[in-house]
């Protein structure tokens, strides 16, 4: 795969960008984005060695696409038709089941290799793009079977080479277990931040209390919208499902509260705090 094109040279295109060629260097990383300022950015940025269109793509070993899931939905089809019978295509979206089932029927469907690359920070655009980003981090692979074998195969070591766990799963059990994982978690803290937007007024406040746990917890509110209201547009029902569960727990919680129950509060956290094994057990 000696010419790759990134549709999207944003966090995660670009940020993959340094890493083959960290990795590789005899590689070739084209750009293509809608903003001709965007590929200035990564050229300055050395994320990429070249500027390219969309009807480049057919000169393409592996186009990833690292777009909105919306924009990604619309644009697969268009973009495998493009691609020549040697060539392959992966996403890199936060949703699968909508983006799998668009090119389900698409003669090329072997081409095409259905991924979620499980990192990121708040960021985005190309001087967002991190190197070692995905070192020690999870790949989720969907429908592989679908796949041409000797395309999956030289897909998979270039992510693996670059540090990355390949986990497999399908589509429905990716969108709904990355609900609670991620999609909720970004709920929370954008609503977190309204919260506190709406009850103190001063943000001279804000700034001045804000501790490290406040800044943790509301980091992910600085996430792009233009992102993140496709993904739970696309998957809708699971994260509503998570909020009903999420939603619940806090009301049980104000209910302790109310009650005056401290010493099931206490257990509530207690319990809770599992989840450090857990993560640290995964670490």
């Amino acid at each position: 795969m000696k010419n790759i094109y990134i549709i999207g040279v944003g966090l995660i295109g670009g940020s993959l960008a340094l890493d083959i060629k960290k990795n590789k260097p005899e590689v070739v990383i084209h750009g293509i984005s809608r903003k001709e300022t965007t590929l200035d950015e990564a050229l300055s940025l050395k994320l990429i060695d070249k500027k390219a269109t969309l009807d480049d793509i057919n000169k393409a070993d592996l186009v990833i696409i690292s777009i909105p899931v919306d924009a990604t939905v619309k644009l697969l089809p268009t973009v495998l038709d493009k691609i020549s019978d040697s060539g392959l295509v992966v996403d890199a979206g936060s949703t699968k089941k909508d983006i799998c089932k668009i090119v389900e029927a698409h003669p090329k469907r072997r081409n095409f290799l259905a991924m979620h690359p499980i990192a990121g920070t708040e960021h985005s655009g190309p001087s967002a793009a991190i190197s070692g980003l995905f070192e020690g981090k999870t790949n989720i692979v969907c429908e592989v079977e679908k796949t041409a074998f000797k395309l999956q195969e030289k897909a998979l070591k270039l992510f693996v080479d670059i540090g990355m766990r390949i986990r497999y799963m399908n589509p429905e059990a990716h969108d709904k277990h990355i609900a609670y994982m991620s999609h909720l978690s970004h709920i929370s803290s954008f609503m977190l931040g309204k919260t506190v937007i709406e009850k103190e007024k001063n943000e001279r406040d804000i700034f001045d209390m804000a501790g490290s746990g406040f800044a943790s917890t509301v980091r992910l509110a600085k996430s792009s919208p233009e992102m993140w209201t496709p993904i739970f547009e696309q998957n809708k029902e699971n994260v509503i499902e998570t909020l009903k569960e999420y939603i619940n727990n806090l009301n049980q919680f104000k209910d302790l509260m109310e009650k005056d129950d401290f010493e099931a509060v206490y257990n509530e956290m207690k319990n809770t705090n599992h989840i450090k094994q857990i993560l640290n057990g995964i670490a």
